[in-house]
């Protein structure tokens, strides 16, 4: 059989399944399995073993840990400090609390290292204060599920340590890559807000003026979890621990915060473990069939022919990645970020390092890509998670909202690829 004929049946197979609400590790899955027992010659077991092979990881082991832990900010509801003194500190700029959103969800991000669970922590405890105060629905709701993404790419994430572990890269390497972008992409979002209400004051009400000494007192409501982050961050980057052991105490930490500030209950416990138990188990179905799927798209040399393909394209290097940005950004509105990270890798990696780009370097630049997909319709996770947690407005308001932001996003893509030195620079100090 030829590899067009093979390539129509497994690629077309697997279009035609998720056209029909199939979900993508059970879609991938049957194509995977079609294709090992038909064109690899391979038995269904391989499974098992690609199963025990990848998931009997110490990276990977990192990830529950992690979510566990921005799960008992979440649940507990300590979170709403954290809040509260992001807006003592940016509250007096233009579009106050929508700002204060970014600024908590830069500080969110190093502790959740999860999207979803930020936007529907900050739906929660920001979007009734925004409609209080007569904020449009569509900044409110726009600049909370942009926030969100945020947590994706400031580290610890935990799309960069599955990457890690998928490309054997180093997972501190690539937190490390991700801290200065992701810091730099929250000030383009509040720049973004505030060019929003200075065009249209209408967007927001005006900010209250707020004294120094009300700042300052900011401090109190922020150190605890800055105290965190450092420990987790710092214990990596030093080299005292492994992400894995640093995520273990990060999980630690957050449950004597919760003990703290008197939240923690053993419902909240228990919710918390439910929530790391979920996503890891999707996390780790996708992760599979992904890579058995990845293995039959070796097996008939197609990996090898897409990407002798794409280096023959006459458009050189950077227009080569401009290509690929362009395919992640229209995957993006269809798939979910893990599953078109893990379905694209085996075509994509292989490319990238023969075009000459660096794999930390790529790394950075998949997860703002995969921030945009998080946000972009029809399939746009927090836009649903969202709409959930505020269902009183149609979901285009959400959309609508998210527009103005897609700009300083693709604008941080286009600086990294022009200054690469900004992802690279910090890894390269630290180790």
């Amino acid at each position: 059989m030829s590899l067009e004929l093979m390539s129509l049946i497994l690629i077309g197979g697997l279009v035609l399944l998720l056209a029909f609400g199939v979900e993508i590790a059970v879609a991938m899955g049957i194509m995977a399995s079609i294709g090992l027992l038909f064109f690899a010659g391979q038995p269904l077991r391989q499974f098992a073993f690609t199963g025990f092979e990848w998931m009997n990881s110490f990276t990977l082991t990192a990830v529950p840990l992690f979510i566990f832990m921005g799960a008992i900010f979440s649940t507990t509801g300590i979170i709403g400090s954290l809040f509260r003194g992001a807006d003592k500190l940016v509250g007096n700029l233009p579009g106050s609390i929508a700002c204060s959103v970014m600024a908590a969800n830069a500080i969110f991000g190093a502790i959740s290292g999860s999207s979803l669970a930020a936007a529907a922590t900050f739906g929660k405890i920001a979007y009734p204060d925004m409609e209080r105060l007569g904020y449009s629905p569509r900044l409110a709701l726009g600049s909370i599920a942009v926030a969100g993404t945020l947590a994706v790419l400031i580290p610890p994430s935990v799309i960069l340590i599955v990457y890690g572990s998928w490309e054997e890269l180093s997972v501190a390497r690539l937190f490390a890559a991700g801290m200065i972008p992701g810091f730099m992409l929250a000030s383009l979002l509040m720049l973004t807000v505030i060019v929003q209400v200075k065009l249209n004051p209408s967007l927001a009400p005006k900010p209250p003026k707020l004294t120094w000494r009300k700042r300052l007192s900011a401090i109190k409501d922020i150190a605890p979890f800055v105290g965190v982050i450092a420990l987790v961050l710092g214990t990596i980057f030093a080299g005292i621990m492994t992400p894995t052991e640093a995520a273990s105490l990060g999980a630690f930490l957050s449950i004597v915060l919760a003990m703290a500030y008197r939240k923690m209950t053993f419902t909240a416990l228990k919710e918390s473990m439910r929530t790391a138990i979920k996503i890891v188990s999707m996390i780790a179905f996708v992760l599979v069939t992904a890579r058995v799927l990845g293995m039959v798209f070796q097996y008939i040399g197609l990996v090898e022919t897409f990407s002798a393909f794409m280096l023959e394209l006459p458009f050189g290097k950077y227009g080569i990645f401009a290509v690929i940005c362009v395919m992640y950004l229209i995957l993006g509105m269809f798939l979910e970020s893990f599953a078109m990270l893990l379905l694209t890798l085996p075509f994509v990696a292989p490319l990238i390092f023969e075009l000459g780009f660096d794999s930390i370097w790529f790394g950075v630049v998949f997860v703002i890509l995969a921030e945009i997909g998080l946000v972009t319709p029809p399939f746009g996770l927090i836009l649903f998670v969202l709409h959930g947690v505020v269902p009183k407005h149609d979901i285009m308001v959400i959309v609508r909202g998210v527009l103005p932001f897609m700009f300083p996003m693709l604008l941080m893509i286009v600086i990294l690829a022009a200054f690469p030195q900004i992802a690279l620079w910090l890894p390269s100090v630290l180790y």
